[in-house]
């Protein structure tokens, strides 16, 4: 008999996720707001005078409040994507905000991206945590593949994926038109079966006695799911999609 995928047992559709606060050790997502969160937002990416933040992303930049506003506010009453304005806890600060998309209850399917961090929250814990509680919300709501997606161009990002311990699953080449210029878009993700290992690796890497005083890490994430990228898949040893 034909082969046909195994059978998902006590499959039960999961919600989609709701507008609300999000809190970890160092990141508190807020649904982002317009009234909120737009004008500290701008002061954020007013850090990178060279608007680099925006370069793989749909908008921006922005020469002008109203502009970014205008953003803002289109974003605001989105439900997907559904965004959310990233805090840091030990400052107060705003520094930048994410997304989950692609929302599709009945694959078990959803997508976190527009991740659009500030040089503020870049390379910190509070960036890196802010993913992580997408992460762990989405598999608590019971959704059984969490992706991430990126120009295949943006080796940044390509790396970022790999630190959380997503697999790189490909190139969609030719997948959209963005301002004017071709996407060849690279694909990742993980699975439920992969969190639980997944997300105690985020927890060894969140540990406070990980940092110095400094914020620095001494671990970084990558040692501690490589493992885990290699146990799916040999030859990511050593190797990073991204070169």
């Amino acid at each position: 008999m034909e082969d046909l995928g195994w059978e998902v047992e006590n499959w039960v559709v999961p919600g989609r996720p709701e507008h609300e606060i999000m809190q970890g050790q160092y990141a508190r997502l807020e649904p982002l707001s317009l009234q909120k969160h737009a004008s500290a937002l701008w002061d954020a990416f007013a850090e990178d005078k060279e608007g680099r933040v925006w370069d793989f992303l749909p908008e921006g930049p922005f020469v002008s409040l109203s502009q970014f506003y205008k953003l803002i506010q289109k974003l605001d009453p989105s439900t997907d994507p559904l965004f959310f304005a990233v805090r840091d806890l030990a400052t107060g600060q705003l520094g930048g905000f994410l997304s989950f998309l692609r929302i599709a209850p009945e694959a078990g399917s959803i997508e976190v991206g527009f991740i659009t961090f500030a040089p503020r929250l870049q390379n910190t814990p509070t960036g890196t945590e802010a993913v992580v509680l997408m992460a762990r919300k989405a598999f608590e709501l019971g959704y059984r593949r969490f992706e991430w997606k990126c120009n295949a161009l943006n080796l940044g990002s390509r790396r970022a994926a790999e630190r959380y311990g997503f697999s790189y699953e490909g190139i969609f080449r030719q997948a959209a038109v963005v301002k004017g210029r071709n996407r060849d878009t690279a694909w990742f993700a993980m699975i439920d079966s992969e969190f639980e290992a997944i997300n105690a690796a985020y927890e060894r890497w969140l540990e406070p006695r990980n940092f110095i005083s400094t914020g620095t890490q001494i671990r970084n994430l990558r040692e501690l799911t490589l493992p885990l990228l290699a146990s799916r898949d040999p030859k990511v040893v050593g190797y990073q999609s991204a070169p």
